[in-house]
């Protein structure tokens, strides 16, 4: 398969797979923020890996990827049905913690910018 379809199959699935969790009643997923962070789809296009990040951090997100790992036969089936694939890749739920790494290296980005500017402000005084 040309990458170019893959990483279009890739989008497709990762919006569609947002919608589907939102619709998920397992206990493991509710009350959580999580947010499918990438969609890796083989070159033949057989099977998936799908990228789960939790806000609340990885032990969090890797509950929900399992979770997320028991209901993969309907998503994988739903998948399918909406974009109108052949055949549906396989489905590999990973927990993931990138949003939790980000919000801190953002607090420390913010933190850099306070000391700078406190020692810009003391070196005009």
């Amino acid at each position: 398969m040309p990458s170019y379809r893959a990483n279009r199959i890739a989008e497709d699935m990762k919006r569609e797979l947002i919608a589907l969790i939102r619709d998920l009643k397992d206990p493991r997923l509710s009350g959580k923020l999580l947010t499918v962070v990438r969609v890796a789809v083989s070159g033949d296009g057989s099977s998936a890996k799908i990228y789960i990040s939790a806000m609340e951090g990885l032990e969090s997100a890797r509950e929900a990827a399992k979770g997320l790992q028991n209901a993969a036969g309907l998503l994988r089936g739903e998948l399918g049905r909406r974009l109108r694939l052949r055949k549906a890749p396989e489905l590999r739920f990973i927990g993931d913690d990138s949003i939790a790494a980000g919000t801190e290296i953002a607090r420390k980005i913010a933190e850099l910018v306070i000391t700078d500017d406190e020692e810009d402000s003391g070196n005009e005084n």
